[in-house]
């Protein structure tokens, strides 16, 4: 499995356990209906842990174009692959939308409220305040960042395994995104992610929903410059500490 095809399969496994634990959570007459906040951070988290077991042999598992990006500007990922990494997260973005929208699909029918079917998709704010939001998602995603880098010193590029320890190395990145949607996930969803939060909301947007509101895109370049922000000032402090 090469890098591209190893970053599709990865992130569509994030985005199909993590929205999968939001439908299951929010959507009507699910199991899990109204289990709360604390089963949608761990499904969050175990989703990345799912993810990255799988992703990390072939591509170092960065699932997620904010690390594409940092691992770029610390200087242990090539620019030249940059694009392709995206382009790939984003494909398994929307891939694992669909998979939750075709898994959870009679629950969407029984469920009226279209905020509710826009939230498996994609995040939105507690509060509408567009600087306190975009702050939130800098802070976010700066921790994630930052913390994955001393986890692993920065070597999460192709072939390299977080924390060396095989697929144990995903246990540290798990807890970690655990730790961030418990903290500081209640503002704006956490979406630390700008293919988690841009890929399924362009799902939400295509695909025949009953009455599912309109995504809400005013908010949309929030969880897309928030993480990028954030990962750019993780691997500069990284940079100047390692200095």
């Amino acid at each position: 499995m090469n890098g591209f095809i190893a970053e599709i399969i990865g992130t569509m496994f994030v985005i199909l356990m993590g929205n999968g634990v939001v439908a299951n959570v929010l959507l009507h007459q699910t199991k899990g209906n109204n289990s709360g906040w604390m089963v949608i951070t761990t499904g969050w988290a175990l989703g990345v842990f799912v993810g990255v077991v799988v992703a990390s042999p072939f591509s170092g598992a960065h699932l997620n174009p904010a690390v594409t990006i940092a691992l770029a500007i610390a200087g242990n990922f090539s620019w030249a692959l940059v694009p392709s990494f995206i382009l790939a997260q984003f494909i398994g973005a929307m891939l694992g939308a669909l998979l939750v929208w075709l898994v959870y699909k009679d629950h969407f029918l029984q469920t009226k409220d279209p905020n509710l079917k826009a939230a498996v998709f994609c995040t939105s704010p507690a509060i509408r305040n567009t600087s306190s939001n975009l702050f939130s998602e800098i802070v976010g995603t700066f921790v994630l960042i930052f913390v994955i880098f001393h986890f692993t010193n920065a070597e999460m590029g192709t072939e390299k395994t977080p924390v060396g320890l095989g697929s144990l190395g995903a246990i540290p990145v798990a807890f970690l995104v655990w730790a961030i949607g418990l903290s500081l996930g209640g503002t704006t969803g956490y979406a630390i992610n700008p293919a988690r939060d841009l890929g399924p909301r362009l799902m939400h947007a295509l695909l025949p929903i009953p009455d599912k509101g309109s995504g809400n895109w005013r908010y949309a370049w929030i969880p897309v410059i928030g993480p990028i922000i954030g990962s750019a000032l993780a691997a500069l402090l990284y940079l100047y500490f390692k200095a």
